[in-house]
């Protein structure tokens, strides 16, 4: 086994949301710590001591590690023969038809087959389609390199990764007893807790786990339109259920459950049992069709047509800066059709053009909704007609 490494880790896919924060986590520990990414803004941006994004104590972290060059970001593939173990953040994606394309992992790593060495470690990190790892050992065999291979799926929520790196029980998953042992030695610099699994059970692991979210949130945002069609207000239904009452602790609020994920992971998972899942679809179809029921509810009860509809909110999840998959923007095209004009915005995404000031938006605006709850909204007090999905604002006048 090779022991010239001049680094211990890199991350592949290393300057996004979820490399980022890993890479910083094992150089905050005291791993040296290269993250390779295609993006050369991100990069550039990395290596000058600023996140590309939100993603809280990261930013001291970044400053920390950079000053005293554990980390570096690089544009540079051959930087990934020099590091014992390498991460690869990249995970399986699904098509617009919703089939997963589970060679796209596979077509990564084969791209950085020439810079493999015998002696490292290759640690699967993102969400892959059940058997990806069986055939990522099958590649590296092919390629002649002697290297254990582990999957290690990423369990954090975004925006607190910082913490819940260190903090959750971190699964790994190899077919051999050293590949085993070194993916523990690794995340073990960062939790003291790992759960072993075969590779195939840590693969449906994590689309259990997404799944399972999504499905929870299916069945908040289900309740809430039955409760609404009747006239009735979900939230004080859920809160006096919840109350003191653990078998019921579990139900979330209602509201537009997105994000890059959670419907991709479902869909990957019915996709796997031959689309045998109905379960998943109903929770697709639900999740996915809450846009549409709010805007026709609106419809019903307002001319549109002559309205202008403020959304707040564009992020996918309250706090955040990331836009992927954002329900909002999917209010903001069935609008298009529907209602004379649509303005938006948002405290922290800063990669749409056409986010307006909150201020204007308010002032402009006849009609409001409410996209994502972020915190500033809380404290809101709007005198006109409000569609508050996740029932934060402390007064307005609920539609």
């Amino acid at each position: 086994m090779g022991t010239d490494f001049i680094k211990d880790v890199v991350v592949v896919g290393g300057c996004g949301r979820a490399g980022l924060p890993l890479g910083l986590s094992f150089a905050t520990m005291g791993s040296s710590v290269v993250l390779y990414d295609l993006d050369p803004a991100a990069v550039d941006l990395v290596n000058s001591s600023v996140m590309p994004f939100l993603e809280r104590d990261a930013e001291e972290a970044l400053n920390s590690v950079r000053a005293s060059e554990a980390l570096v970001a690089t544009t540079d593939m051959a930087s990934i023969a020099d590091a014992k173990n390498v991460i690869v953040v990249v995970g399986t994606p699904v098509d617009e038809h919703l089939n997963p394309d589970p060679k796209a992992v596979t077509d990564a790593v084969s791209v950085l087959g020439p810079h493999l060495r015998d002696g490292q470690l290759i640690v699967l990190r993102s969400t892959v389609f059940p058997g990806v790892t069986r055939m990522i050992e099958g590649l590296v065999a092919d390629l002649g390199v002697d290297v254990d291979v582990a999957f290690c799926p990423e369990r954090i929520a975004e925006g607190a990764a910082m913490r819940e790196l260190r903090e959750l029980p971190q699964i790994v998953a190899s077919r051999t007893e050293q590949g085993n042992r070194r993916a523990a030695e690794l995340f073990g610099t960062l939790t003291e807790s790992i759960i072993y699994l075969e590779p195939e059970e840590a693969e449906l692991a994590k689309l259990f786990t997404n799944t399972w979210r999504y499905i929870k949130f299916a069945s908040a945002n289900q309740f809430y339109m039955i409760a609404n069609d009747y006239g009735l207000d979900f939230e004080r239904i859920r809160s006096a259920l919840t109350h003191d009452y653990p078998r019921a602790a579990g139900l979330p609020r209602a509201g537009f459950a997105a994000g890059p994920c959670l419907f991709k992971d479902t869909m990957q998972l019915a996709a796997f049992n031959n689309n045998n899942f109905s379960l998943g679809h109903a929770a697709m179809m639900i999740n996915e069709g809450l846009p549409l029921y709010v805007v026709s509810r609106l419809s019903a009860q307002h001319d549109l047509g002559s309205m202008t509809v403020g959304i707040l909110g564009m992020a996918f999840k309250g706090g955040s800066d990331d836009t992927r998959s954002s329900l909002s923007y999917k209010i903001k095209r069935i609008l298009g059709f529907e209602a004379k004009d649509v303005l938006t915005t948002d405290p922290y995404v800063t990669s749409d053009p056409t986010l307006l000031p909150l201020g204007e938006v308010i002032e402009r605006s006849d009609l409001i909704i409410i996209g994502t709850p972020h915190h500033e909204y809380a404290s809101l007090t709007i005198d006109k007609p409000v569609a508050d999905v996740w029932n934060i604002l402390s007064a307005g006048v609920q539609v």
